[in-house]
């Protein structure tokens, strides 16, 4: 897998989308995508997308293919800062959990073109590399992972996350999802040692994400802060 990987990264490149018809793109596949899956109803608009898409705090990450977004994934960094989260608006309790000041990062919209899928590009594997690296990026305490349970296995097997919370009706969504986390910092480690691929991949640098800072928005928790220092 770790040879298909690559290959498939020497052929893509990530992209920060926030040009409106980039962005259009990316709602249009997810409509796709759910819609294949029967996850969501019709509409006569043919595109997906909720109030969650324009919050300050939101990072919209393609992966693009001879031009062509083939996956996506929309990232909620939640800090002191902001607490705006879809997830968050699901299962509330991870609040409760945290300690003061930690930081939170809510993957969701995880979605990947069904042609692509057919010719059997590893995509999955591409567009999870996008959570991983924005947790390194902005040396976040607890990732979420809202999935539907019958993915749950791949997430805790490669991933290192754990089930948290039972499933839940999820906002325009017909079918219910679990919520699993992980503590990133101490997962990191054994994550990048069994799949490198997840981490940065310097001899190819299109494999590299240059995400927005976020300044005013996001703010690394004290703990990540003192050891940045």
């Amino acid at each position: 897998m770790k040879k298909q990987v690559i290959e498939a990264l020497k052929h893509s490149r990530y992209k920060v989308l926030t040009e409106s018809q980039d962005l259009e793109d990316v709602y249009r596949l997810r409509y796709k995508c759910y819609r294949a899956e029967r996850s969501i109803a019709e509409n006569e608009r043919g595109i997906m997308a909720d109030a969650f898409d324009e919050t300050a705090n939101c990072v919209h990450v393609g992966v693009e293919m001879d031009g062509k977004v083939l996956a996506s994934v929309r990232l909620h960094l939640v800090s002191k800062l902001c607490l705006i989260s879809p997830t968050l608006e699901v299962f509330p309790e991870v609040l409760d959990n945290l300690k003061r000041g930690q930081t939170v990062l809510d993957p969701t919209r995880f979605v990947i073109d069904p042609e692509a899928r057919k010719n059997r590009v590893p995509l999955h594997f591409l567009a999870l590399r996008i959570p991983f690296l924005a947790a390194m990026f902005y040396d976040i305490d607890l990732a979420l992972a809202p999935v539907r349970p019958e993915h749950a296995a791949f997430y805790r097997r490669y991933l290192g996350y754990d089930v948290a919370m039972k499933p839940r009706i999820y906002p325009g969504l017909k079918k219910p999802v679990q919520l699993l986390t992980a503590k990133f910092r101490e997962q990191r480690d054994a994550v990048l040692a069994r799949t490198p691929v997840f981490g940065p991949v310097d001899e190819i640098p299109q494999s590299n994400i240059v995400f927005p800072d976020l300044s005013g928005v996001y703010i690394a928790s004290k703990e990540a802060r003192s050891r940045a220092a």
